[in-house]
């Protein structure tokens, strides 16, 4: 965590441990506009001449349609097809951003380093050289937008407003991100801080569940296929860019059909908390390859989560899965864009 940053949060009387985990004192999370700060998420930063090229022959997504005022999210698979990191690119002056959790970067980085080869194109990690905070809640679209101004638009759009880049990101209620300089981070953060909450990771993590957005962690790496986990449904993929590692398995899974697995929100009840990588189970599984996996969960109240999970769409529509073999039920639903276009 950047130093600067971090003495700013213990300011703000949040703790901060070990692990750089940041937890905040005061008002629940149901207040109508949260400050989050995003230190859980890194940027590997990539830039060079060829830097567009290099990334278009590495992800899911066609980088040629990053823009200014355009973030998108996209992959980066295993030549089995498998997901071992997801992200939000952004395009920021010559460089472009990879962001996704910090646990992720040394191993991802480190991949596609493997790949550079006499590509001219840099690679490294700029977690400390900017930092990130999400703005989310009913009063989040007033507020940014009497302190900054002009907003994106539309979901995934980026606005430079000074030093800042906002973008805003899916989801209900309204949220935003704003990333840059400490300096400026810091300013945005107290001009929006009267009578607003503020909290950590676990919020914004809720919020991508609620929103139906995924994040591969080190837990998940390679249990994926892109569609398993609706990367399709929110333009997360695109199947027309060429090739990219993973394209043969990912356009044939596209092209053969129906989706055997998908992911689904859940919700349980249980006195032990679910995590990434956790295995389901369903009696009326006969695939062999198990019922489904944990993508994330989050506390929403005391003994509930709220949970992403890949499951068997038979599995799924049978209504017995189970968070392990003698777990408790979940109940299970569509994301709020729905399966469109999934067989």
């Amino acid at each position: 965590m950047n130093s600067e940053w971090k003495a700013f949060l213990e300011s703000l009387s949040a703790r901060i441990d070990d692990d750089g985990r940041v937890a905040f004192p005061g008002p629940p999370a149901h207040a109508n506009c949260m400050l989050v700060d995003l230190s859980h998420l890194g940027l590997i930063a990539v830039d060079g001449p060829d830097a567009r090229e290099f990334l278009q022959g590495q992800l899911t997504n066609d980088v040629r349609e990053l823009s200014d005022r355009h973030t998108q999210l996209s992959g980066y698979c295993s030549p089995k097809g498998r997901m071992l990191a997801n992200f939000r690119l952004l395009r920021l002056g010559e460089t472009i951003f990879m962001q996704l959790p910090r646990d992720q970067i040394e191993a991802t980085l480190k991949r596609l380093q493997m790949f550079v080869l006499r590509s001219r194109t840099r690679l490294r990690d700029a977690s400390d050289e900017l930092v990130a905070i999400g703005i989310a809640g009913d009063e989040a679209l007033t507020r940014i937008g009497s302190a900054c101004g002009a907003l994106p638009e539309l979901d995934n759009g980026l606005t430079r407003i000074g030093e800042l880049a906002i973008l805003r990101i899916p989801g209900t209620p309204a949220r935003f991100e704003a990333l840059g300089p400490v300096a400026a981070v810091k300013d945005l953060w107290q001009r929006l801080a009267e009578g607003a909450g503020a909290a950590g990771a676990e919020h914004w993590r809720l919020l991508d569940i609620r929103a139906g957005l995924p994040t591969v962690f080190p837990e998940t790496r390679e249990a994926f296929v892109p569609q398993m986990t609706n990367m399709h449904l929110i333009d997360g993929v695109s199947f027309t860019k060429g090739c990219y590692t993973g394209q043969e398995v990912v356009a044939r899974m596209q092209h053969l059909g129906k989706l055997k697995r998908r992911m689904y929100l859940a919700e349980v009840e249980t006195g032990t908390p679910p995590r990434p990588g956790d295995v389901l189970f369903s009696p009326d599984s006969h695939s062999g390859q198990g019922t489904g996996i944990v993508v994330d969960a989050q506390e929403s109240a005391p003994g509930r989560y709220e949970l992403l999970a890949v499951v068997e769409v038979e599995s799924a529509e049978q209504d017995h899965v189970r968070l392990g073999i003698d777990g408790p039920h979940l109940t299970l639903r569509a994301p709020p864009y729905g399966f469109r276009a999934a067989s």
